[in-house]
């Protein structure tokens, strides 16, 4: 008597095994799905690659979207202010007040000012007589700069801190700056920051107002000639022969005609009293821009204003 197997025995163990794998797979899918709530698509894929997971279930596992690059973080170009910078003075000369500052305005700030003052640059007037006008005594190019500029707000908060209590909050204020740009041969003769009549203010108030102080920052001195002339002041001592803390860097110096001579350094400044105590202008700050006998020079005008009281 002979035995016969039956035929569907290797199918029937097959389907046993698909079967325990299904339910392998989705054991270990439940006990992971709370976990899946927290993980991210990247993470999921990762995951499930590690399973052993049957062949026959391979590509609906299979990770088929294409790879996208993550975008670059844009740079921040926005101008940004340096809270640490820190500048150093030197009195030179104090009949009349003559003061001189070393690192005023950064290379950064310098280079933002340029950048918002360039296209503004229109030849150079004067005001005489209440209006304004161009003359020979003057021959550089002007721009005016506003006070709302990052660059601008950054360099006349140091310059406002410089003052102390010089300026009154609330009733004074710093007037918008103007940058100078001399080239070669230009000049400006001898005159005085101050007006002759103070000016009515702006917001319509019965107010007036003057220049109660000059600041004069060099921003480009690519240039020979060019310094900035003081006849009327007188020094404290005469400059070191060997320079500048023995660096050999003269940044100023007594002029054959008398007075003082400051030549320009990129980033320094020299500071003034224009007005007397009483309101008057003080002529002993009337200086000239000597003329640039080759180069570029480029220097930046600030002027505090103060208020008269109301009539």
């Amino acid at each position: 008597m002979s035995t016969s197997s039956t035929p569907s025995a290797a199918p029937s163990i097959k389907s046993r095994a698909k079967v325990l794998g299904l339910s392998a797979t989705a054991v270990l899918l439940a006990l992971g799905i709370p976990y899946f709530y927290n993980v991210t698509p990247p993470q999921l894929v990762s995951l499930v690659s590690d399973l052993p997971v049957p062949s026959y279930l391979d590509k609906f596992f299979r990770n088929t979207t294409a790879a996208v690059a993550e975008p670059e973080p844009e740079l921040d170009t926005a101008f940004y202010c340096d809270p640490t910078h820190t500048y150093k003075t030197q009195l030179v000369s104090v009949d009349p007040l003559l003061i001189y500052i070393h690192n005023l305005i950064t290379p950064k700030e310098i280079a933002a000012l340029l950048e918002t003052a360039e296209p503004l640059f229109a030849p150079s007037q004067v005001t005489k007589g209440g209006r304004e006008q161009k003359t020979v005594d003057r021959t550089s190019s002007s721009a005016g700069l506003p006070r709302e500029d990052p660059a601008v707000k950054c360099v006349l908060a140091r310059a406002r801190h410089f003052l102390g209590t010089m300026i009154r909050d609330g009733w004074d204020e710093m007037g918008p700056p103007q940058l100078v740009r001399y080239t070669t041969g230009q000049r400006f003769n001898v005159h005085h920051d101050w007006f002759d009549s103070p000016r009515w203010a702006y917001d319509g108030s019965d107010r007036k107002w003057n220049r109660v102080a000059s600041f004069f920052g060099i921003l480009q001195d690519n240039c020979t000639g060019g310094e900035t002339y003081f006849p009327f002041a007188k020094p404290i001592a005469p400059p070191s022969p060997i320079g500048e803390q023995g660096r050999g860097e003269v940044w100023w110096r007594e002029h054959e005609d008398g007075g003082l001579a400051f030549r320009p350094v990129a980033g320094n400044a020299v500071f003034w009293i224009n007005l007397h105590a009483n309101g008057t202008g003080d002529l002993r700050t009337n200086h000239a821009g000597l003329p640039l006998e080759s180069g570029l020079k480029t220097a930046m005008n600030i002027w505090p204003r103060h208020y008269y009281p109301l009539n």
